[in-house]
């Protein structure tokens, strides 16, 4: 059984038991969080639509952090112009508990 979810912008297909890292959440570690937004469970078959209206799935906090640093950098030639930035997106680690369809 699978389901795909949508949080942060972006969609995950999710299995019970599965360890994903998701756009940062407000919950701190350790909390039960739910997701309303599902777009899609398949049991044996895949229901879409008004079949997944009312199903949620339940994960559970495991870890707040931060990405690997990417290196972002401006240059334009003739100019003596270069910028360096570096950048570390926030994320929240999520253990799947259960799929409610």
């Amino acid at each position: 059984m699978y389901a795909i979810i949508a949080t942060g912008g972006k969609q995950y297909k999710v299995s019970e038991g599965d360890v994903i890292k998701v756009e940062k959440l407000d919950a701190e570690t350790g909390n039960t969080v739910t997701f309303d937004n599902v777009i899609a469970v398949s049991n044996e078959s895949l229901k879409v639509g008004a079949d997944v209206a009312n199903a949620t799935v339940s994960a559970t906090v495991m870890e707040q952090g931060r990405g690997k640093k990417v290196i972002v950098y401006k240059y334009k030639r003739k100019t003596g112009y270069h910028k360096k930035n570096g950048h570390r997106q926030a994320y929240t680690q999520v253990k799947i508990d259960k799929i409610n369809a």
